[in-house]
């Protein structure tokens, strides 16, 4: 087989060097030189999201008014949750903070691909229990290695995850239907493979306290690639609801009545006319100006155009008739 040959010679390929330097000929030619164009390294992975994480605090901290309430109605007592910062955390460093038993909960998080993970620590799962049965929310420490928890235990852990699960449904309300299935159960988070140990996970951690003789921390764990398709929604500030409301439709009724009692200055304007500052001041008693009078004067408030009136009297008062509203006229910002 013969090599191939090249498309220039190395002659010509130094008069082509030669000229692109010296500036006689153009390299800025071609098709599509305006697109935009955004580098992307596929190397590496943005753990920003592209959007501000603020958003999803504000969604958890939503979600913790919604499951306290929550945890009311079933435990009879109100625990108490605060949340940390949401992180974005490489999944293999998430789990090398924990150490097991724990009760870790495998979920489909639809309609976002793949799966997300709900870790509950034991101290929730017994201070739960004993506030269920009429206790003060005690803990009684971690459980020892390779212990299971129990049918009573993991009843508890069913009911908070139920309360967890409609919570995060209503607090994403605003930004997208979400809804969660419980697809499995693991006491070792090491067997909960929902993400590769390089793969970016996003962290929101509740420290649950029930009492100052339990505590511990709830986690969520959701994949990074499974936030991407609502990233640009995150961006938005989010919205506490579709402003439909009732309370929201009789909060803006009442403001309008409210704004309806507020007193305005009316000023009305009869003519404009220019002059210098020098015959302003050579100006003296008894001297006339004169100016061309509009068709109408002019309502102002706060300087602001409001209506064209006619001047004229009624009874012993002087009085303005409306004849036409103006509308307001936007200024150029150029």
């Amino acid at each position: 087989m013969s090599e191939a040959q090249p498309l220039l010679s190395a002659d010509e390929l130094s008069a082509l060097s030669a000229a692109v330097d010296d500036g006689s000929l153009s390299v800025d030619t071609g098709y599509n030189l305006d697109a935009p164009v955004r580098k992307h390294d596929l190397t590496t992975e943005d753990s920003s999201l592209g959007v501000n994480v603020a958003s999803l605090d504000m969604i958890n901290e939503r979600f913790i008014r919604l499951f306290r309430l929550g945890m009311l109605e079933v435990l009879r007592t109100s625990p108490r949750i605060n949340p940390t910062h949401t992180q974005i955390v490489r999944f293999g460093d998430y789990l090398k903070g924990l150490r097991a038993p724990l009760s870790v909960n495998i979920t489909r998080m639809s309609p976002f691909r793949g799966y997300a993970m709900v870790v509950i620590e034991p101290t929730v799962v017994f201070s739960s229990l004993d506030s269920f049965f009429g206790g003060f929310g005690r803990g009684v420490g971690q459980l020892p290695p390779g212990r299971l928890f129990t049918p009573t235990e993991s009843r508890i852990i069913k009911i908070i995850l139920q309360v967890f699960f409609r919570s995060l449904k209503e607090a994403w309300s605003p930004i997208a239907a979400v809804d969660f299935e419980h697809v499995s159960s693991e006491i070792n988070p090491q067997f909960a493979q929902i993400a590769d140990e390089n793969d970016l996970v996003v962290l929101c951690r509740f420290e649950a306290e029930a009492t100052s003789h339990g505590a511990g921390f709830i986690d969520m764990v959701i994949p990074y690639v499974a936030l991407k398709p609502v990233r640009d929604l995150l961006r938005n500030r989010v919205q506490s609801g579709d402003g439909n409301e009732e309370s929201d439709k009789l909060w803006r009724n009442q403001l309008a009545d409210a704004v309806k009692d507020a007193e305005l200055e009316m000023n009305i304007l009869l003519g404009k006319l220019q002059i210098s500052l020098s015959q302003l001041q050579q100006m003296q008693s008894g001297d006339v100006l004169y100016f061309k009078k509009p068709d109408h004067a002019r309502a102002m408030i706060r300087d602001l155009p409001i209506y064209d009136v006619e001047v004229g009297t009624m009874g012993s008062q002087t009085a303005v008739k409306v004849v036409e509203a103006i509308s307001p006229v936007p200024h150029n910002k150029n």
